[in-house]
């Protein structure tokens, strides 16, 4: 406990002497784990997004004019042989009509002068919950149902949102890579502001080596104060994007409430903020463990 205590006032010491060099590099650190944590904050939104959005999706089956009663049953038995199925809702011609017109009221006078109905009748599948794990299945209900005779069309909301999925993916590892540039950035400048504090006190650990003082106690007070740089970096991303979030959550919650049907917008859940804690103070460890090796 006596040599944790000396490490940490001699790092206190050190950057309160060097406070500039000091700064920068706690802001090199807060900014590395403020854009991950950022990056982290958006996409678990955005995969209560997806995950809703998934939960919601559905299947039309857009039926030919000519479809036969024995065609309709065919169609209704292969959806319900798949398992997949949650709801089967079938829609007429007129009911068609009468959705668009509900959908999209400034253009209801238009349907109505129409000389005949243009709109398909359709079967509309609402699937399990359990969808979400069963892509594959569902691709293969809606190629055996686009063979099936008396069958125009078939379009699936999934296809679209495996490509949102693509671009959320995208996103995150482009996010990874500039945060692994970031880190890098950090690392080494911490390191940097440590090799002054250890030039700065060239003298003393040179006295410290000649009257046989252990090479863990020279080098403790190097790895402390990056570790102090890297915690204190943490807790200032973590305020960062807090400000960030109620801010955001002020001006842009409802829209986004109403807009993409969240329930509420998170926040870092308590594991994620540990962890950008524990890895600020793992990038200044491992920077001062970079000047640390150099002290002989």
């Amino acid at each position: 406990m006596r040599a944790l205590k000396y490490f940490v006032n001699e790092a206190t010491e050190s950057l309160l002497r060097s406070w500039r060099a000091a700064v920068l590099a706690i802001l090199t650190i807060a900014a590395g784990l403020f854009v991950l944590g950022f990056f982290v904050m958006v996409n678990n939104n955005l995969q209560q997004v997806v995950g809703r959005w998934m939960e919601s999706a559905e299947m039309s089956i857009f039926l030919k004019d000519d479809v036969t009663k024995e065609q309709l049953q065919a169609i209704h038995g292969t959806v319900a042989a798949s398992g997949l199925s949650r709801e089967v809702k079938q829609l007429s011609k007129a009911d068609a009509v009468a959705r668009f017109r509900e959908d999209f009221p400034d253009l209801a006078g238009a349907a109505a002068r129409l000389e005949r109905n243009p709109f398909p009748a359709s079967v509309e599948v609402r699937f399990t919950p359990d969808v979400r794990g069963r892509a594959s299945s569902v691709e293969e209900l809606a190629a055996r149902l686009g063979t099936l005779p008396g069958v125009a069309d078939v379009r699936y909301d999934r296809r679209w949102l495996s490509r949102l999925g693509s671009a959320v993916q995208f996103l995150r590892t482009v996010g990874l890579v500039i945060v692994a540039l970031l880190g890098i950035a950090a690392a080494l400048t911490v390191a940097n502001v440590v090799r002054l504090a250890a030039y700065a006190r060239r003298d003393e650990i040179e006295i410290m080596q000649l009257v046989g003082a252990p090479f863990s106690f020279i080098r403790g007070p190097f790895v402390a104060e990056g570790i102090l740089q890297g915690g204190v970096g943490a807790l200032l991303a973590v305020a960062s994007l807090w400000a960030v979030f109620l801010v955001g959550k002020a001006w842009y919650g409802r829209m986004a409430l109403e807009g993409l049907g969240l329930t509420t917008l998170v926040f870092l859940p308590a594991g994620s903020v540990l962890g950008l804690v524990a890895g600020g103070m793992l990038l200044g460890c491992v920077g001062g463990l970079i000047v640390a090796r150099t002290v002989r």
